[in-house]
């Protein structure tokens, strides 16, 4: 067990502290992994079989990178633990005991998308105003509910107004239907195995003699189904070792109870609590304020961070004019810093309290020429044709899934309208039996002609040659032959537009990935490349080593860091995002999410503001954060930009003369001819956007608005190519993101 000598006192401590349960209260970057990591390879090292250990991540990058360092550490038997994010495991119990319930193995996991389309299905069949009532906020009530452990009827009796009573019709119908199409959102990977174990006492007994040591990650942002679940699988061997930080409790909104974390001394009065507090991570200065900051809070457990870092600059706070002032000095100080500190662009991070905030400092980046990465962009598996391809494969896998069912029916085009669809769904629901059921006995379906029964017939042979093909072929195999049978590739070929051959490059790579699924889990069924399809999160799939800045939310920011990092926007009814009168408990979590953005430094931090800001469409003119003013003078210093645009002419002539702005007028000048927006595939959008004109008798530049006859107005996300062969990417209000050659697009400059 010599690992244990990387650890620092207080963390061998907490590691070796085996038997009973226990609270490791982790400060913002003490070492939380690394303690939990050791933890478990010391476990196994003293003989616990690595089966035996339940290790609950909240993301599955968390789990992936701890799995590797384990593996390092003690060997690759240490597989076996059982470690993974609350949803994935719980998904794992639940494909081997789901009969128990009522649902079959082979359950559909629905993502947000595929649970709102269930809403919006509902609500149509209730007749209930989806202009009146939101579907996206019925589908939150549900899930809040869900969460809280209510069911529809509860959460009827309780409601409080007319809004949450057709919300719980809603629910109460959606609960039916997830049953009836044999399907789960992400919410009952949570509530599921409760019922499963309420159920079923001899399973969960089961499950808490094989779980002798249990292990909890971020337990501040655990729920109440979390807490249950987690008191009933170790209430049998009662060594349960929590991890977290009160201070870094960010998720109220998802159903976060903070309570857990603040009350398990009451839970577990035999616990011991051991405190990581040596921070090493932050310079002096960056953990003075962070702990000034957090001390404005009343709901918390005391600690005292330290570290034996530099003291490190001040922090900079700057005071800009508006948003478009804010975005181009956080882009000169990106140009600065990286040259005089020698860093990469992906040493940047910029971090804001909502994604409207992007716009403005998207624009800033593109026109100095700096790319970056936003985390939380337009994800890959959320693309329609890659959607339509897996709605596809969740039938081959679920025929009773309807939502999946219904998106395909009549893709590709094969004549089955939106009157046919009605009358299908009219029948399954009559018959009470699922859609694909009805399909098959289309013949005795009134109202529809026998050109419309003949291509639902081809549909229904379709779906039922690859339920046959599934027994005896790989996931692999499988998907390339149903794409090719579809044609899906040869027609976007044939298409020949830069949209129609981006997505037959989307397809290529979903196919890609299936196969790097299956060489690293050769005997793995499809339905586990869907699961994992189904559980990626947004930080799961960023890519850290991009040169490139890193745009994304507070929120998605938890768990990273950054030798620099700018926080924008922060004044009050954005950053605490509530009016003036904003409750105590919200104003805490508030400055909770602000203490992990400073948090996330290592050397250097900017915290921007502006004097007028543009919100929903009114001019506003913001007061600064209090947050700004938590922070000792001492540890501050505030630059006022902006004020005059000869004075930002001024700065900038003086920046270029430094040196750090010449390199970058350089590259805008040899890449002028060949303007090109890169749009990296999955979870995070890549810019390296300049301005520039076209000469295909328009003059365009990127960010600016335009108009088009048929999709309306949109913003010039990208140019490439010259004369008339040159294109742009544009993103339109309502008709979403477009490839567009300007010699036929006939755009109009706004």
């Amino acid at each position: 067990m010599s690992f244990l000598q990387d650890l620092n006192p207080a963390q061998q401590e907490a590691v070796t502290a085996t038997e009973g349960p226990v609270m490791i209260i982790a400060g913002a970057g003490s070492g939380k992994t690394r303690a939990l990591t050791y933890r478990v390879a010391h476990l196994i090292s003293l003989g616990v079989r690595p089966f035996e250990i339940l290790a609950l991540t909240f993301t599955n990058k968390a789990a992936n990178e701890m799995k590797s360092r384990i593996i390092d550490l003690v060997g690759k038997e240490s597989q076996d633990v059982w470690m993974g994010t609350f949803h994935s495991v719980l998904a794992r119990v639940l494909r081997v005991e789901a009969e128990k319930i009522g649902f079959g193995r082979n359950f559909t996991i629905y993502d947000t998308d595929d649970s709102l389309s269930a809403v919006k299905g509902i609500m149509s069949s209730l007749g209930l105003s989806q202009q009146q009532f939101s579907p996206h906020g019925i589908r939150n009530r549900i899930s809040l509910a869900k969460n809280h452990l209510m069911n529809p009827r509860e959460y009827g009796s309780a409601a409080a107004d007319l809004f949450e009573e057709k919300a719980a019709l809603v629910y109460d119908q959606y609960e039916r239907a997830l049953r009836t199409n044999n399907a789960m959102d992400f919410d009952d990977l949570l509530i599921r195995p409760l019922e499963l174990f309420n159920q079923s006492p001899k399973t969960l007994e089961k499950y808490q003699h094989r779980f002798k040591y249990i292990l909890v990650d971020e337990y501040q942002d655990t729920n109440r189904a979390q807490y249950v679940l987690i008191r009933k699988l170790g209430d049998y061997h009662q060594n349960l070792c929590v991890v977290g930080d009160d201070a870094q409790s960010i998720y109220a909104f998802r159903g976060a109870d903070i309570r857990n974390i603040l009350d398990f001394e009451n839970d577990y009065p035999d616990c011991r609590i051991f405190r990581l507090e040596q921070n090493y991570r932050s310079t002096k200065t960056i953990l003075g304020a962070a702990d000034q900051i957090i001390k404005n809070n009343r709901d918390q457990i005391k600690k005292n961070l330290w570290t034996d870092n530099p003291q490190g600059e001040q922090i900079t706070s700057l005071e800009t004019e508006d948003e478009k002032d804010e975005g181009y000095q956080i882009a000169l100080a990106i140009l600065h810093e990286s040259s005089r500190l020698k860093l990469d662009l992906k040493d940047f991070a910029i971090l804001y309290r909502t994604n409207a905030q992007s716009r403005s400092l998207e624009d800033a980046l593109r026109r100095n020429g700096i790319p970056y990465t936003i985390v939380g962009g337009i994800e890959f598996y959320k693309r329609k044709e890659i959607k339509d391809v897996l709605a596809y494969l969740k039938v081959i896998v679920n025929p009773k899934d309807n939502e999946s069912l219904l998106r395909i029916i009549n893709y590709p085009y094969r004549g089955i309208g939106e009157t046919t669809v009605k009358k299908i769904r009219t029948s399954a629901e009559q018959g009470h039996e699922t859609i694909f059921e009805a399909l098959l006995r289309v013949d005795s379906l009134a109202g529809v002609n026998e050109r419309t029964k003949k291509h639902i017939t081809e549909f229904s042979l379709l779906i039922k040659k690859y339920l046959e093909l599934k027994v005896n072929m790989s996931a692999s195999e499988l998907a390339r032959t149903l794409v090719d049978d579809l044609g899906i590739l040869g027609d976007l070929k044939k298409d020949g537009t830069p949209e129609a051959l981006s997505r037959w490059e989307n397809i290529q790579e979903l196919l890609s990935a299936i196969t790097e699924f299956l060489r690293e889990s050769s005997d793995a069924p499809l339905s586990s490349f869907l699961e994992e399809v189904s559980l990626i999160s947004d930080i799961d799939t960023w890519e850290r080593d991009r040169n490139a800045v890193t745009l994304m939310t507070l929120h998605s920011a938890k768990g990273l860091e950054f030798p620099v990092v700018f926080i924008s926007g922060l004044e009050e009814g954005l950053f605490p995002l509530y009016p003036s009168d904003i409750e105590h408990a919200e104003l805490e979590e508030e400055r909770r999410l602000f203490y992990v953005g400073v948090t996330r430094t290592m050397q250097k931090l900017f915290l921007s503001y502006v004097r007028s800001r543009i919100r929903y469409g009114d001019v506003t003119f913001p007061v600064r954060s209090r947050f700004v003013d938590e922070i000792p003078q001492e540890l501050i210093s505030i630059v006022r930009t902006g004020a005059r645009r000869r004075e930002r002419t001024q700065l900038q002539s003086e920046e270029e003369r430094r040196g750090y702005g010449t390199s970058v007028n350089r590259r805008k000048k040899e890449r002028l001819p060949s303007l090109e927006v890169d749009f990296h595939q999955g979870n995070s959008e890549t810019h390296d956007g300049f301005e520039g004109a076209t000469e295909s008798g328009i003059s365009l530049k990127v960010g600016c608005t335009v108009e088009h006859e048929m999709f309306g107005r949109g913003r010039v996300l990208g140019i490439s190519g010259m004369g008339d062969s040159a294109k742009a990417i544009v993103q339109f209000e309502t008709a979403g993101r477009k490839h567009l050659m300007l010699k036929y697009a006939n755009l109009r400059v706004v």
